[in-house]
């Protein structure tokens, strides 16, 4: 199960190896920058460009320094000779944690964007195979009107659709890199060096930062992932809903072999699903601690370093990892339309319960007289276990306005699904 959602791509963004990487990118433009603007020899270029970070080296310098870039620095100028002076010229910290973080941060969404896009697939797939089949639909968990499967999924399609472009929005406002020095005045690295860096990065540059590139961009992309996770947990719970023994019209899969209870072999539980609904709980508690680290002091301060280091890939991660389980479950959801049939004869037939109303009102009754002849008899229907029609049927109050061929065409199921094309070809799913 383990190796199944293993996600190794998110796992190597978010690794020590490319974080250092990043860095090691972000110090090399910066000098490259620095080069086309003549304060650095052209021809320190290529022996720069061939720097590297000896990540044991960096580990023992730490120790000494407590403080990653300077161990960092260390570590790279070791790799260098007289060009190290040239490494990391007028930057502070931020300018390649930021910048590099930034990096990161599209990586990252870039990964979740395709796993978005393989998830409205399937489930695009799975709507389109269930466009007709009916089911009850459900408010308050009670029944309502009948609705098809598909529809129930055309819906997800859609969010689905609405959170690729939030992400591709909170992209967007992170993929931006800083290099204006100690507290964003570029007094000691001018706005071309800055604009020259982050181009060769693919980055845009944040217009104006003070030491560091501002959180709210970061809570926006958080938050996205939060909203995202969020969509997910609401269809797993679906499906948790739909594999209730009393319902069973769906059920994620269950492989041979597999069991759901140490003490009960019979056991087929929706512990997928569940996962999910225990995830989407994270990530948006990670959205919480993305929007308290907007609020710095001053210029900076590092209250939103520690919690980052373990918001930010845990946030992606977990996302990713939330991606691929549904994806698995919407690829071999077990659906049951049969089942679906039989729980709509349940209440007697009570769901026709507006038609008739509709009915009687186009009789010229008025909506309250309607109303209450209806639920009289619906709610017979539903105490003592009664058929509905037959009690209209046997209603003077009603009969007198219905004829039993008008009553055949109000219990007509096809009646509920007759703009059902139409929803789906609005949504792209004709």
């Amino acid at each position: 199960m383990i190796e199944r959602y293993s996600r190794p791509r998110m796992k190597k963004v978010w690794s020590d190896e490319s974080k250092f990487d990043k860095w090691l990118k972000v110090e090399i433009a910066a000098c490259e920058a620095w080069a086309e603007q003549g304060a650095i020899p052209k021809e320190a270029i290529p022996r720069i460009r061939k720097a590297s970070c000896d990540l044991k080296r960096m580990d023992e310098v730490l120790k000494e320094t407590h403080h990653d870039v300077t161990a960092f620095l260390r570590s790279v100028s070791e790799s260098l000779g007289d060009e190290s002076r040239f490494i990391h010229l007028g930057l502070t910290s931020s300018d390649v944690m930021d910048t590099a973080l930034a990096l990161q941060l599209v990586e990252a969404a870039d990964i979740l964007a395709k796993d978005i896009d393989e998830l409205t697939n399937v489930i695009r797939k799975r709507a389109l195979e269930h466009k007709h089949t009916i089911m009850m639909g459900r408010t308050h968990g009670v029944h309502a009107e009948p609705i098809t499967f598909g529809l129930k999924l055309a819906i997800w399609v859609e969010e689905m659709k609405r959170n690729a472009h939030r992400l591709d929005e909170a992209r967007k406002m992170v993929a931006v890199g800083k290099i204006s020095g100690a507290v964003g005045t570029h007094a000691t690295v001018p706005p071309k060096v800055e604009e020259i860096a982050c181009a060769r990065l693919g980055l845009g540059v944040a217009p104006v930062s003070s030491q560091i590139i501002q959180r709210d961009r970061h809570a926006q992309f958080v938050t996205t992932l939060a909203i995202i996770a969020s969509s997910l947990e609401k269809f797993a719970t679906e499906i948790r809903g739909l594999q209730r023994t009393e319902v069973l019209e769906a059920e994620e899969p269950f492989e041979p072999g597999q069991t759901g209870s140490s003490a009960m072999p019979h056991k087929r539980n929706p512990e997928l699903c569940e996962r999910i609904c225990g995830l989407a709980r994270l990530v948006r508690g990670y959205a919480v601690t993305a929007m308290e680290n907007i609020a710095l002091w001053h210029e900076r301060d590092i209250s939103h370093s520690s919690t980052e280091r373990i918001i930010l890939p845990d946030a992606c991660l977990v996302l990713d990892y939330g991606l691929s389980i549904f994806t698995y479950v919407m690829k071999g959801l077990q659906v049951y339309p049969e089942r679906m049939k039989q729980n709509l004869e349940i209440t007697q037939g009570v769901i026709f319960s507006q038609r008739v109303m509709l009915a009687l009102i186009d009789k010229g009754l008025s909506r309250e007289t309607a109303y209450k002849m209806v639920q009289r008899n619906s709610m017979k229907a539903w105490k003592e276990r009664m058929s509905f029609l037959g009690l209209l049927e046997s209603d003077p109050d009603v009969s007198k306005h219905l004829s039993k061929s008008e009553f055949k065409g109000i219990f007509d199921y096809n009646y509920f699904l007759r703009y059902i094309d139409e929803i789906f070809q609005r949504v792209g799913l004709g």
